[in-house]
C-alpha cells in the first residue's frame, strides 16, 4: 500500500480503486458562487463558493471533465434602480477607488429614495427598459458596473484559491428567455392568470393549484424564465452529462419548478440536473460589525490568525507570515463550514474556528506543516526500498488501516456531494498522526526502522495534502 509513495505516484493514491468503476464519468457543469452585481457578497455567497469549489475539485479528481461556472445576477430591476441612482448619487472617482463599496452605497441610497419617491421608481423602470432595448448609454454604464465588479470578485476568488472557467450571467439569456416563452406557448404549457401574468401549471391534476409565473403582465421575463433559457443554452453549448447548482436551501422550490418545466418541455436531461442546497450562516460578524463584503471576513481571518501565530511559542520563522496566516485562516473558514451536513444552519464562531487544538482547519494545517518539517529534517534517510514488517506497532497499523479507507470516503462524497466525510476522515488522520509522532520516533531509531516510519509519515502527508486540496485548502509547509 505504501509503494506508490516512493515512486511519485502519491497524487493517484486510491484513485484507481475498483470502487470508482461504477461512477459515471463525463462532463459535469457546476454553477456556484453567483453573486449579484452591486449587492453585498455575503456569507451565503461564501458558502456557495467554497461548496461549489469542493464539488468541482472532487468531480475532477475522480476523472470527470468539469466546467466551473459563475452565473452572475447581472440583470433585472435592480439595474434599473442602480442606473437611475448612479446618475443622481454616483461618482466616477469613488467608483474607481472602491467600486463594490460605492455601488453598494448608491444601491442603498436609491432604494431608500424610491420607497417614497415615485419619480425615482419611474426613472428606474425607464432605465431598465432602455437596457432591455439595448440603448447605448444605459448599456455602457451597465457594462462598466459589470466589468468592475467581476474584476473585484476575481481578486477575492484568487485569495480563496477559487477559479472559474466561465463568467456567465442572466444578461446573456434575456433574449433567449422570450424564445422559451414561445416554446412554452407552442407546447400549450403557457396559461394566462387572472392578473394577466404568464404561468405554467405544475399541478398533477391540471387544476392550476400549483403554478409557476414565467412572464410579468407587461411581458417582461422573470428570473426563472432566464434560468430555463440558461439551462437549455448550456446543454446545447457544453453537452454536459450532469449539471449541479449550488445555492441556499430557500431556492429548493425554484429548482424543483425549473426541472419540472424542463421535463414538461421535453428535455429529458433535466433528470440529470441537481440542486445542492445549504443552510444559513448565523452571526457572521467582524470587529467592524455585520459583514457586508467577503473581503472583510478574509482580512479578519488573516489578522486573527497572524495574532495567534505571533502568540504561539511553536511558530516557525518564515519569509511570508501574512501569506501563511491567510492560507491557514481560509482553511479554518472552510473546515468550520464543512463539518456538518450542508443543509444545516450553523453559528459562525471565530474563536472556536481558529483553535490549533481541536477539530479545525488550523489543526489540519499544523499537522501538515509538522509532517513536512519531519520529512525535510530527514532528507537522505528515505529509501526507495523499505521493510514493511517494521511497521507492526498498533499506531502504524491504525494509520495504514485508516489510509485504506480513503477511496471509500471519496466514493461516499461522490454519492451525496457532502464534504463532511472527507473532513472527518482527515481530522481522524491528524489525530492518528499526532499519536504516531509521540510513539514512532524517526530520530534515534535504527536506519531501517527510520526508513519504514518515514515512508509511513510521507504517505500520510500525501493523503492529507491531497484531501485538503479537494476541500479547496492550500496546504502550508511551515507554520
Amino acid at each position: 500500500m505504501l509503494e506508490p509513495f516512493g515512486k511519485d505516484e502519491d497524487e493517484k493514491f486510491a484513485l484507481n480503486s475498483e470502487l470508482f468503476n461504477t461512477l459515471k464519468r463525463g462532463t459535469t457543469l457546476v454553477e456556484y458562487s453567483s453573486p449579484n452585481i452591486a449587492k453585498k457578497f455575503h456569507a451565503g455567497h461564501l458558502r456557495s463558493t467554497i461548496i461549489g469549489n469542493f464539488i468541482a475539485n472532487l468531480k475532477q479528481c475522480l476523472g470527470n471533465n468539469v466546467i466551473r461556472m459563475n452565473y452572475l445576477g447581472d440583470w433585472g430591476m435592480q439595474f434599473g434602480l442602480l442606473g437611475a441612482g448612479f446618475s443622481k448619487f454616483g461618482c466616477q472617482e469613488k467608483l474607481k477607488q472602491n467600486p463594490l463599496q460605492h455601488l453598494f452605497e448608491v444601491y442603498v441610497q436609491v432604494n431608500k429614495e424610491a420607497e417614497h419617491n415615485e419619480d425615482m421608481m419611474q426613472a428606474a423602470r425607464d432605465f431598465f427598459r432602455q437596457l432591455e432595448q439595448h440603448e447605448s448609454e444605459a448599456l455602457s454604464l451597465w457594462q462598466q458596473f459589470r466589468e468592475i465588479t467581476v474584476d473585484e470578485y476575481q481578486h477575492v476568488y484568487k485569495r480563496l484559491g477559487v477559479h472559474f472557467d466561465i463568467y456567465s450571467g442572466e444578461s446573456f439569456h434575456h433574449h433567449q428567455a422570450q424564445e422559451v416563452v414561445q416554446q412554452l406557448q407552442s407546447r400549450g404549457l403557457l396559461k394566462t392568470s387572472e392578473k394577466g401574468t404568464g404561468v405554467v401549471d405544475l399541478s398533477s391534476t391540471g387544476d392550476m393549484s400549483s403554478v409557476c409565473t414565467v412572464l410579468r403582465s407587461d411581458g417582461t421575463t422573470l428570473y426563472i424564465t432566464r434560468d430555463l433559457a440558461a439551462a437549455i443554452d448550456r446543454k446545447e453549448k457544453y453537452h454536459f452529462d450532469e449539471m449541479i447548482y449550488v445555492t441556499d436551501k430557500s431556492q429548493a422550490n425554484h429548482f424543483h419548478q425549473l426541472f419540472h418545466i424542463l421535463l414538461a418541455m421535453g428535455h429529458s436531461w433535466a433528470d440529470r440536473c441537481e440542486h445542492v442546497p445549504f443552510g444559513l450562516v448565523l452571526g457572521m460578524n467582524t470587529r467592524r460589525g455585520e459583514v457586508v463584503f467577503l473581503e472583510d471576513v478574509l482580512d479578519e481571518a488573516r489578522a486573527r490568525m497572524l495574532h495567534n501565530m505571533n502568540q504561539s511559542k511553536t511558530t516557525k520563522e518564515m519569509d511570508n507570515s501574512e501569506d501563511t496566516a491567510e492560507k491557514v485562516g481560509i482553511s479554518a473558514l472552510i473546515v468550520q463550514d464543512f463539518r456538518g451536513a450542508l443543509q444545516s444552519d450553523y453559528t459562525f464562531d471565530w474563536d472556536r474556528m481558529l483553535q490549533a487544538q481541536g477539530d479545525t482547519g488550523v489543526f489540519l494545517q499544523y499537522t501538515h506543516a509538522r509532517l513536512r518539517s519531519l520529512i525535510r529534517r530527514n532528507e537522505g534517510v528515505e529509501a526507495v526500498i523499505f521493510d514493511p514488517s517494521l511497521l507492526l506497532e498498533q499506531t502504524s497499523i491504525a494509520i495504514l488501516q485508516h489510509l485504506l479507507r480513503y477511496d471509500e470516503v471519496l466514493y461516499q462524497s461522490a454519492q451525496d456531494l457532502q464534504p463532511k466525510h472527507l473532513v472527518n476522515f482527515l481530522l481522524k488522520l491528524c489525530h492518528l498522526i499526532a499519536s504516531a509522532h509521540r510513539e514512532l520516533p524517526v530520530k534515534g531509531s535504527s536506519q531501517d526502522v527510520a526508513q519504514a516510519r518515514l515512508r509511513l509519515f510521507s504517505g500520510a502527508c500525501s493523503v492529507l495534502a491531497n484531501g485538503m486540496r479537494i476541500l479547496g485548502i492550500t496546504p502550508v509547509d511551515k507554520m
